[in-house]
Protein backbone atom coordinates (compact mmCIF):
# COMPACT_ATOMS: atom_id res chain seq x y z
CA UNK A 1 0.00 0.00 0.00
CA UNK A 2 1.53 3.21 -1.08
CA UNK A 3 0.50 6.62 1.27
CA UNK A 4 1.40 9.98 0.03
CA UNK A 5 0.77 12.90 1.96
CA UNK A 6 -0.34 16.45 0.78
CA UNK A 7 1.20 19.01 2.78
CA UNK A 8 0.28 22.58 2.62
CA UNK A 9 1.58 24.18 5.66
CA UNK A 10 3.21 26.55 3.23
CA UNK A 11 6.87 24.79 4.44
CA UNK A 12 7.24 21.98 2.92
CA UNK A 13 3.51 22.16 0.97
CA UNK A 14 3.28 20.34 -2.60
CA UNK A 15 1.40 23.56 -4.02
CA UNK A 16 5.12 25.38 -4.00
CA UNK A 17 7.10 22.64 -5.63
CA UNK A 18 7.38 22.03 -9.40
CA UNK A 19 5.40 18.46 -9.21
CA UNK A 20 2.00 17.70 -7.73
CA UNK A 21 1.33 15.07 -4.71
CA UNK A 22 0.05 12.66 -7.19
CA UNK A 23 3.53 12.46 -9.21
CA UNK A 24 5.18 11.89 -6.79
CA UNK A 25 3.19 8.59 -5.15
CA UNK A 26 3.58 7.60 -9.03
CA UNK A 27 7.23 7.81 -9.18
CA UNK A 28 7.34 5.76 -5.84
CA UNK A 29 5.39 3.38 -7.42
CA UNK A 30 8.25 3.09 -9.69
CA UNK A 31 10.82 2.65 -7.14
CA UNK A 32 8.41 0.08 -5.26
CA UNK A 33 8.16 -2.32 -8.83
CA UNK A 34 11.78 -1.66 -8.80
CA UNK A 35 12.37 -2.95 -5.21
CA UNK A 36 10.49 -6.45 -6.30
CA UNK A 37 7.37 -4.79 -4.64
CA UNK A 38 3.54 -5.48 -5.87
CA UNK A 39 1.53 -2.03 -5.41
CA UNK A 40 -1.65 -3.29 -4.74
CA UNK A 41 -3.06 0.34 -4.25
CA UNK A 42 -2.42 3.81 -3.00
CA UNK A 43 -4.35 7.23 -1.43
CA UNK A 44 -3.35 10.97 -0.58
CA UNK A 45 -4.15 12.57 2.70
CA UNK A 46 -4.35 16.15 2.75
CA UNK A 47 -3.15 18.53 5.56
CA UNK A 48 -2.63 21.19 6.48
CA UNK A 49 0.42 20.32 8.70
CA UNK A 50 1.76 17.08 9.50
CA UNK A 51 0.75 14.94 12.49
CA UNK A 52 3.66 14.36 14.56
CA UNK A 53 2.49 11.29 16.23
CA UNK A 54 1.35 9.29 12.82
CA UNK A 55 1.84 12.05 10.11
CA UNK A 56 -1.04 11.29 8.49
CA UNK A 57 -4.09 11.62 11.95
CA UNK A 58 -5.67 9.37 12.91
CA UNK A 59 -9.05 9.05 11.29
CA UNK A 60 -6.79 8.28 8.23
CA UNK A 61 -4.38 5.75 9.58
CA UNK A 62 -8.04 3.55 10.80
CA UNK A 63 -9.03 3.53 7.20
CA UNK A 64 -5.65 2.29 5.94
CA UNK A 65 -5.64 -0.78 8.64
CA UNK A 66 -9.10 -1.57 7.16
CA UNK A 67 -7.89 -1.34 3.23
CA UNK A 68 -4.31 -2.88 4.03
CA UNK A 69 -6.19 -5.85 5.46
CA UNK A 70 -8.89 -6.18 2.87
CA UNK A 71 -6.55 -6.12 0.37
CA UNK A 72 -3.78 -8.47 2.55
CA UNK A 73 -0.59 -6.07 2.38
CA UNK A 74 2.31 -6.97 3.43
CA UNK A 75 3.53 -3.71 4.40
CA UNK A 76 2.56 0.00 4.08
CA UNK A 77 4.86 2.39 2.05
CA UNK A 78 5.10 6.21 2.95
CA UNK A 79 5.79 8.73 0.47
CA UNK A 80 7.81 11.14 3.03
CA UNK A 81 10.15 10.71 5.81
CA UNK A 82 9.03 8.85 9.27
CA UNK A 83 9.99 9.83 12.32
CA UNK A 84 11.36 6.93 14.72
CA UNK A 85 8.08 7.24 16.48
CA UNK A 86 5.73 8.34 13.33
CA UNK A 87 6.89 4.73 12.41
CA UNK A 88 6.45 2.97 15.39
CA UNK A 89 2.99 4.53 16.18
CA UNK A 90 2.44 3.27 12.49
CA UNK A 91 3.02 -0.28 12.93
CA UNK A 92 1.40 -0.31 16.24
CA UNK A 93 -1.82 0.46 14.77
CA UNK A 94 -1.52 -0.92 11.62
CA UNK A 95 -0.18 -4.15 12.63
CA UNK A 96 1.97 -4.38 9.51
CA UNK A 97 5.44 -3.51 8.42
CA UNK A 98 5.96 0.29 7.56
CA UNK A 99 8.39 2.23 5.40
CA UNK A 100 9.12 5.91 4.37
CA UNK A 101 10.60 6.67 0.58
CA UNK A 102 14.63 7.14 2.06
CA UNK A 103 13.80 3.16 3.41
CA UNK A 104 13.03 2.01 0.16
CA UNK A 105 15.59 3.83 -1.73
CA UNK A 106 18.20 2.33 0.23
CA UNK A 107 16.59 -1.14 -0.18
CA UNK A 108 17.10 -0.49 -4.05
CA UNK A 109 20.68 0.61 -3.92
CA UNK A 110 21.48 -2.51 -1.57
CA UNK A 111 20.29 -4.58 -4.01
CA UNK A 112 21.70 -3.48 -6.92
CA UNK A 113 25.44 -2.41 -5.27
CA UNK A 114 27.85 -5.38 -6.81
CA UNK A 115 31.15 -4.08 -5.72
CA UNK A 116 32.88 -3.55 -2.60
CA UNK A 117 33.04 -0.10 -3.02
CA UNK A 118 29.22 0.00 -3.75
CA UNK A 119 28.34 -2.26 -0.59
CA UNK A 120 30.31 -0.17 1.81
CA UNK A 121 28.75 3.16 0.62
CA UNK A 122 25.12 1.78 0.69
CA UNK A 123 25.71 0.24 4.30
CA UNK A 124 27.51 3.69 5.52
CA UNK A 125 23.77 5.25 4.01
CA UNK A 126 21.96 2.97 5.68
CA UNK A 127 23.26 3.50 8.89
CA UNK A 128 23.84 7.11 8.61
CA UNK A 129 20.15 6.79 8.26
CA UNK A 130 19.39 4.85 11.27
CA UNK A 131 21.04 5.76 14.19
CA UNK A 132 19.38 9.03 14.71
CA UNK A 133 16.23 6.32 14.94
CA UNK A 134 17.20 4.01 17.35
CA UNK A 135 15.46 6.02 20.05
CA UNK A 136 12.71 4.51 21.89
CA UNK A 137 13.29 0.74 19.61
CA UNK A 138 14.46 -1.08 21.98
CA UNK A 139 13.85 -4.92 21.89
CA UNK A 140 12.73 -3.89 18.12
CA UNK A 141 16.66 -3.38 17.23
CA UNK A 142 16.69 -6.58 16.83
CA UNK A 143 15.97 -6.04 12.95
CA UNK A 144 19.53 -5.15 12.41
CA UNK A 145 20.35 -8.90 12.42
CA UNK A 146 23.11 -11.10 14.36
CA UNK A 147 26.32 -9.78 15.77
CA UNK A 148 24.59 -7.52 18.35
CA UNK A 149 26.58 -8.91 21.44
CA UNK A 150 26.22 -8.91 25.36
CA UNK A 151 25.44 -5.67 27.21
CA UNK A 152 28.04 -4.45 29.12
CA UNK A 153 27.79 -3.39 33.29
CA UNK A 154 24.92 -1.05 33.41
CA UNK A 155 24.80 -0.45 29.84
CA UNK A 156 21.58 -0.52 27.74
CA UNK A 157 21.00 -2.43 24.84
CA UNK A 158 19.80 0.35 23.02
CA UNK A 159 23.23 2.35 24.17
CA UNK A 160 25.03 -0.72 23.05
CA UNK A 161 23.37 -0.81 19.72
CA UNK A 162 24.20 3.12 19.07
CA UNK A 163 27.78 2.84 19.98
CA UNK A 164 28.18 -0.35 18.04
CA UNK A 165 26.25 1.41 15.05
CA UNK A 166 28.74 4.20 15.16
CA UNK A 167 31.99 2.69 15.46
CA UNK A 168 30.88 0.81 11.88
CA UNK A 169 30.14 4.00 10.81
CA UNK A 170 33.98 5.21 11.28
CA UNK A 171 35.03 1.87 9.91
CA UNK A 172 33.34 2.44 7.45
CA UNK A 173 34.33 5.86 6.38
CA UNK A 174 37.86 5.01 7.15
CA UNK A 175 37.27 2.44 4.45
CA UNK A 176 35.37 4.75 2.01
CA UNK A 177 38.51 7.30 2.48
CA UNK A 178 40.81 4.87 0.97
CA UNK A 179 38.71 4.15 -1.91
CA UNK A 180 38.70 7.70 -2.24
CA UNK A 181 42.35 7.84 -2.22
CA UNK A 182 42.56 5.14 -4.70
CA UNK A 183 40.41 6.88 -7.17
CA UNK A 184 42.55 10.29 -6.95
CA UNK A 185 45.92 7.76 -7.77
CA UNK A 186 43.78 6.31 -10.61
CA UNK A 187 42.67 10.06 -11.66
CA UNK A 188 45.92 10.88 -11.55
CA UNK A 189 47.59 8.31 -14.06
CA UNK A 190 44.88 9.29 -16.27
CA UNK A 191 45.83 12.80 -16.10
CA UNK A 192 49.01 11.75 -16.70
CA UNK A 193 47.68 10.20 -19.82
CA UNK A 194 46.24 13.31 -21.31
CA UNK A 195 42.64 11.85 -22.31
CA UNK A 196 39.56 13.70 -21.07
CA UNK A 197 36.47 12.28 -19.18
CA UNK A 198 32.74 13.44 -20.41
CA UNK A 199 30.35 12.06 -17.76
CA UNK A 200 26.82 10.57 -18.02
CA UNK A 201 24.34 12.62 -15.90
CA UNK A 202 20.93 12.37 -15.36
CA UNK A 203 17.92 11.22 -13.99
CA UNK A 204 17.29 7.96 -13.11
CA UNK A 205 15.79 5.70 -15.87
CA UNK A 206 16.53 8.17 -18.22
CA UNK A 207 18.27 6.07 -20.80
CA UNK A 208 22.06 6.95 -19.38
CA UNK A 209 23.38 3.15 -19.54
CA UNK A 210 21.66 2.08 -22.83
CA UNK A 211 23.47 5.15 -24.25
CA UNK A 212 26.60 4.49 -22.65
CA UNK A 213 26.41 1.08 -24.07
CA UNK A 214 25.01 2.57 -27.44
CA UNK A 215 28.37 4.55 -27.46
CA UNK A 216 31.50 1.96 -26.02
CA UNK A 217 29.66 -1.57 -26.25
CA UNK A 218 30.61 -1.89 -22.78
CA UNK A 219 27.68 -4.22 -22.21
CA UNK A 220 26.70 -2.39 -18.59
CA UNK A 221 23.28 -3.46 -17.41
CA UNK A 222 20.79 -1.59 -18.50
CA UNK A 223 17.10 -1.86 -17.15
CA UNK A 224 14.02 -0.46 -17.10
CA UNK A 225 14.42 -0.51 -13.13
CA UNK A 226 15.11 2.43 -10.89
CA UNK A 227 18.92 2.68 -9.98
CA UNK A 228 19.77 -0.22 -12.15
CA UNK A 229 22.91 0.91 -12.44
CA UNK A 230 25.05 1.79 -8.97
CA UNK A 231 28.54 1.23 -9.63
CA UNK A 232 30.38 3.99 -11.78
CA UNK A 233 31.92 2.67 -15.49
CA UNK A 234 34.32 4.08 -17.28
CA UNK A 235 35.29 2.95 -20.95
CA UNK A 236 37.46 4.50 -24.04
CA UNK A 237 35.46 6.47 -26.68
CA UNK A 238 36.57 7.12 -30.16
CA UNK A 239 35.50 11.01 -31.37
CA UNK A 240 34.86 11.17 -35.26
CA UNK A 241 38.51 13.51 -35.11
CA UNK A 242 39.87 10.23 -33.73
CA UNK A 243 40.37 12.05 -30.87
CA UNK A 244 39.75 9.46 -27.67
CA UNK A 245 37.84 10.54 -24.13
CA UNK A 246 36.50 8.12 -21.58
CA UNK A 247 33.06 8.17 -20.83
CA UNK A 248 31.93 7.34 -17.35
CA UNK A 249 28.39 6.21 -16.31
CA UNK A 250 27.31 7.15 -12.48
CA UNK A 251 24.29 6.34 -10.60
CA UNK A 252 21.29 8.23 -11.42
CA UNK A 253 19.61 10.87 -9.30
CA UNK A 254 16.22 11.52 -7.68
CA UNK A 255 13.92 13.90 -6.33
CA UNK A 256 14.18 14.04 -2.59
CA UNK A 257 17.29 11.58 -3.02
CA UNK A 258 18.82 11.13 0.72
CA UNK A 259 21.04 13.21 1.91
CA UNK A 260 22.71 10.49 3.60
CA UNK A 261 23.33 8.75 -0.42
CA UNK A 262 24.86 11.89 -1.55
CA UNK A 263 27.26 11.51 0.93
CA UNK A 264 28.20 8.04 1.02
CA UNK A 265 28.26 8.52 -2.46
CA UNK A 266 30.01 11.33 -2.63
CA UNK A 267 33.01 9.54 -4.04
CA UNK A 268 31.90 7.83 -7.34
CA UNK A 269 29.91 11.20 -8.12
CA UNK A 270 33.62 12.94 -8.28
CA UNK A 271 34.08 11.27 -11.52
CA UNK A 272 31.13 13.92 -12.52
CA UNK A 273 33.20 16.84 -10.37
CA UNK A 274 36.25 15.99 -12.12
CA UNK A 275 35.23 15.27 -15.55
CA UNK A 276 35.70 17.97 -18.31
CA UNK A 277 32.07 17.90 -19.73
CA UNK A 278 28.62 16.86 -18.73
CA UNK A 279 26.07 14.88 -20.63
CA UNK A 280 22.95 15.25 -19.16
CA UNK A 281 20.38 12.96 -20.52
CA UNK A 282 17.17 13.34 -20.15
CA UNK A 283 14.21 11.24 -20.95
CA UNK A 284 12.19 12.95 -24.06
CA UNK A 285 9.45 10.96 -23.13
CA UNK A 286 9.12 11.66 -19.62
CA UNK A 287 5.61 13.56 -18.10
CA UNK A 288 8.50 15.23 -15.69
CA UNK A 289 10.69 15.73 -17.39
CA UNK A 290 11.56 19.87 -16.78
CA UNK A 291 10.89 19.03 -13.04
CA UNK A 292 13.37 15.77 -13.32
CA UNK A 293 16.07 18.10 -14.89
CA UNK A 294 16.07 20.65 -12.39
CA UNK A 295 16.45 18.02 -9.70
CA UNK A 296 19.83 17.05 -11.95
CA UNK A 297 20.86 20.62 -12.26
CA UNK A 298 20.56 21.09 -8.25
CA UNK A 299 21.89 17.92 -7.32
CA UNK A 300 24.88 19.25 -9.50
CA UNK A 301 24.73 22.13 -7.79
CA UNK A 302 25.25 20.53 -4.24
CA UNK A 303 28.09 18.36 -5.77
CA UNK A 304 29.95 21.30 -7.09
CA UNK A 305 30.16 20.45 -10.21
CA UNK A 306 27.00 23.30 -11.52
CA UNK A 307 29.75 25.26 -13.57
CA UNK A 308 31.13 22.52 -15.59
CA UNK A 309 30.51 22.36 -19.65
CA UNK A 310 27.16 20.59 -19.97
CA UNK A 311 25.40 18.46 -23.22
CA UNK A 312 21.70 18.17 -22.74
CA UNK A 313 21.32 15.39 -24.47
CA UNK A 314 17.22 14.29 -25.16
CA UNK A 315 17.08 10.70 -25.03
CA UNK A 316 14.27 8.38 -26.24
CA UNK A 317 13.41 10.03 -29.20
CA UNK A 318 12.07 6.87 -30.65
CA UNK A 319 8.86 7.11 -27.95
CA UNK A 320 7.52 10.14 -28.91
CA UNK A 321 6.24 11.92 -32.37
CA UNK A 322 8.88 13.85 -34.47
CA UNK A 323 6.88 17.14 -34.33
CA UNK A 324 7.42 16.91 -30.38
CA UNK A 325 11.01 16.45 -30.35
CA UNK A 326 11.46 19.05 -32.63
CA UNK A 327 9.03 21.46 -30.64
CA UNK A 328 11.00 20.02 -27.17
CA UNK A 329 14.55 20.38 -28.78
CA UNK A 330 13.94 24.45 -30.02
CA UNK A 331 12.53 25.06 -26.59
CA UNK A 332 15.87 24.07 -25.22
CA UNK A 333 17.93 25.53 -27.59
CA UNK A 334 15.68 29.18 -26.57
CA UNK A 335 16.65 28.65 -22.82
CA UNK A 336 20.41 28.64 -23.53
CA UNK A 337 21.47 27.64 -20.58
CA UNK A 338 23.95 24.67 -22.19
CA UNK A 339 26.59 24.45 -24.66
CA UNK A 340 24.38 22.80 -27.02
CA UNK A 341 21.54 20.64 -27.15
CA UNK A 342 21.32 17.04 -29.02
CA UNK A 343 18.03 14.35 -29.45
CA UNK A 344 19.02 11.13 -29.73
CA UNK A 345 18.01 8.01 -29.28
CA UNK A 346 20.19 5.25 -27.37
CA UNK A 347 17.63 2.33 -28.72
CA UNK A 348 17.68 2.99 -32.18
CA UNK A 349 21.11 5.13 -32.56
CA UNK A 350 19.63 7.19 -33.91
CA UNK A 351 20.81 10.94 -33.24
CA UNK A 352 24.51 9.40 -31.72
CA UNK A 353 26.65 10.24 -34.78
CA UNK A 354 25.63 13.82 -34.08
CA UNK A 355 26.02 13.78 -30.40
CA UNK A 356 29.93 12.48 -31.24
CA UNK A 357 30.38 14.63 -33.52
CA UNK A 358 28.88 17.28 -30.84
CA UNK A 359 31.35 16.18 -28.07
CA UNK A 360 34.26 16.44 -30.40
CA UNK A 361 33.33 20.11 -31.61
CA UNK A 362 32.81 21.56 -28.13
CA UNK A 363 34.77 19.52 -25.40
CA UNK A 364 36.97 22.18 -23.73
CA UNK A 365 40.26 21.97 -25.03
CA UNK A 366 43.90 23.97 -24.78
CA UNK A 367 44.87 22.13 -27.87
CA UNK A 368 48.00 23.71 -29.90
CA UNK A 369 48.96 23.17 -33.41
CA UNK A 370 52.77 21.55 -33.35
CA UNK A 371 54.95 19.57 -36.51
CA UNK A 372 56.84 17.27 -35.33
CA UNK A 373 59.39 14.55 -36.83
CA UNK A 374 59.78 10.89 -36.31
CA UNK A 375 62.13 8.32 -37.23
CA UNK A 376 60.64 5.39 -38.46
CA UNK A 377 61.20 3.12 -34.89
CA UNK A 378 59.32 5.41 -33.07
CA UNK A 379 55.72 4.54 -34.17
CA UNK A 380 55.05 4.72 -30.24
CA UNK A 381 55.34 8.28 -30.76
CA UNK A 382 53.23 8.53 -33.35
CA UNK A 383 50.89 6.11 -31.55
CA UNK A 384 50.66 8.94 -29.01
CA UNK A 385 49.83 11.61 -31.01
CA UNK A 386 46.80 9.72 -32.59
CA UNK A 387 44.84 8.54 -29.56
CA UNK A 388 45.67 11.65 -27.58
CA UNK A 389 45.55 14.66 -30.46
CA UNK A 390 44.61 15.19 -33.72
CA UNK A 391 47.12 14.67 -36.16
CA UNK A 392 45.70 16.80 -39.34
CA UNK A 393 48.65 16.93 -41.98
CA UNK A 394 51.15 13.16 -42.05
CA UNK A 395 54.18 12.51 -44.74
CA UNK A 396 56.24 9.25 -44.78
CA UNK A 397 59.97 10.12 -46.57
CA UNK A 398 63.34 8.02 -46.30
CA UNK A 399 64.27 9.66 -42.99
CA UNK A 400 61.20 9.48 -41.01
CA UNK A 401 57.70 10.67 -40.31
CA UNK A 402 56.69 14.61 -40.56
CA UNK A 403 53.61 15.28 -38.80
CA UNK A 404 51.27 18.64 -37.91
CA UNK A 405 49.04 18.05 -34.94
CA UNK A 406 46.96 19.96 -32.51
CA UNK A 407 48.05 18.47 -28.85
CA UNK A 408 47.14 19.32 -25.29
CA UNK A 409 49.76 20.38 -22.99
CA UNK A 410 50.68 16.88 -21.82
CA UNK A 411 51.49 15.64 -24.98
CA UNK A 412 53.92 18.44 -25.68
CA UNK A 413 55.39 17.86 -22.99
CA UNK A 414 56.14 14.36 -23.53
CA UNK A 415 57.42 15.03 -27.08
CA UNK A 416 59.02 18.13 -26.86
CA UNK A 417 62.20 16.92 -28.04
CA UNK A 418 60.60 15.96 -31.73
CA UNK A 419 59.22 19.03 -32.53
CA UNK A 420 60.37 20.52 -35.81
CA UNK A 421 60.57 24.13 -37.40
CA UNK A 422 59.97 22.33 -40.49
CA UNK A 423 56.60 21.97 -42.29
CA UNK A 424 55.39 18.23 -43.37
Amino acid sequence: MLVGVDLRDGRTGSALLDYTCEESVAELAELAHSAGAEVLGSTIQKREKPDPTTLIGRGKVTEIKAWAEEVKADFVLFDENLTSGQQRNLERVLEARVLDRTQLILDIFARHARTREGRLQVELAQLSYLLPRLTGRGVAMSRLGGGIGTRGPGESKLETDRRRIAKRIDKLKADLEKVRSIRRLQRGKRTAVPIETVALAGYTNAGKSTLFNALTQAGVLADQKMFATLDPTIRPLELPSRRRVLLSDTVGFIRNLPTTLVEAFRATLEEVVEAAMILHVVDLSSAGRAEQTRQVDRILSELGAQEKPQLLVLNKSDSVEIAEAKAIERAERGAGSRLEVVVVSAKTGSGLDTLAKTIDRVLPTDFERVHYRFDHNQGDKLELLYRSGQVLVRTDDDLGVAVTADVPPAVRSRLADFQSAERP
